[in-house]
């Protein structure tokens, strides 16, 4: 069975979906073969590595393997990379009627400020023969003189009515059966990130062609929000050992982390039916216990103090 990000990655400008300002400017650059180097910054799943792939298939066709140098600077992320790998790549000259390469590096936000400097004069260098696209997701962690030397495109999560679309087109094709609140439930488990929730239909596809929201639940090992909700409203009534038993026991039947409960309890405060100002408390609180477990604190004394802390407010 072919992995669906794979399968269902875009082939062509118009399936890219959800960045119509970026893909038409893009397009324009293409067609003129007239393209600087590019950075894409945007959170993870909103097209920024098939848009650089889509511009490599339509300016170079079959021969775009050959001039197309995708690296990823997580893995790769030292001087010795930008200085053998990349340079090496970079001033030879490409195959067929366009006068230049592509390096395609994603994650550039984790290359080390050496390794962005020396980045950046490989960028000078070779700017007759190569291009660069970048893809990060915080641009404020490039340095500038790489930044002024690019034209920068800034991706967007992807809106709830093209999540929907991307879904109904998916479930067409793989003849799934998708209910309205299995679709509520997919969008907000994906965010916005289209490959997440590509795994999460495939992964729900494998075990049955009716989604349901239960089987969501199942497969992204979440709870569903009803039970984070007894846990909080057992709290602030008081009925903590209630509370604290609850949520041990979900927390083990379902082996969630400390950090994916402390996610779910601070969506579901924004939904309870009380005055905003316990709401804003009760969301302090859940910061507060998010820093301690960040910094290594005990998962169980934290949520229990988060529980205590519910009933005190």
């Amino acid at each position: 069975m072919e992995i669906w990000i794979e399968k269902w990655r875009p082939k062509n400008f118009e399936d890219i979906i959800g960045q119509e300002a970026i893909v038409r400017r893009v397009k324009a650059m293409v067609e003129q073969k007239s393209i600087p180097h590019l950075l894409f910054t945007g959170p993870a799943g909103s097209g920024k590595t098939s848009l650089s792939l889509v511009i490599a298939k339509q300016l170079y066709g079959n021969s775009w393997r050959e001039n197309f140098l995708e690296l990823n600077a997580s893995d790769d992320r030292g001087i010795d990379v930008v200085r053998n790998t990349i340079k090496d790549f970079a001033r030879t000259k490409s195959i067929g009627d366009v006068p230049f390469k592509i390096i395609y590096l994603d994650e550039c936000d984790s290359l080390t400020k050496e390794a962005q400097q020396a980045l950046r004069r490989t960028m000078e260098n070779y700017a007759a023969v190569t291009r660069f696209v970048l893809s990060c997701n915080y641009s404020s962690k490039i340095i500038d003189p790489i930044q002024s030397r690019c034209t920068i495109f800034r991706f967007r999560g992807i809106e709830k009515e093209g999540v929907f679309e991307y879904m109904d087109k998916i479930a067409k094709q793989e003849e799934l059966k998708i209910s309205k609140e299995a679709k509520e439930i997919l969008y907000e488990n994906s965010n916005g990130d289209l490959r997440r929730l590509l795994n999460i239909l495939q992964s729900c596809a494998s075990i049955s062609n009716k989604i349901d929201d239960k089987l969501i639940y199942d497969v992204v090992a979440s709870v569903h929000p009803k039970e984070i909700r007894k846990i909080i409203e057992c709290a602030i009534k008081g009925d903590f050992l209630k509370s604290k038993n609850m949520l041990l026991d979900i927390m083990l039947k379902n082996g969630l982390s400390g950090l994916d409960i402390i996610k779910q309890i601070q969506k579901e405060v924004l939904e309870l039916e009380i005055d905003e100002k316990d709401k804003l408390k009760l969301i302090e609180k859940c910061g507060e216990i998010e820093f301690r477990m960040v910094e290594g604190s005990d998962e169980f004394i934290q949520l229990q103090a988060l529980l205590a802390g519910f009933y005190l407010k």
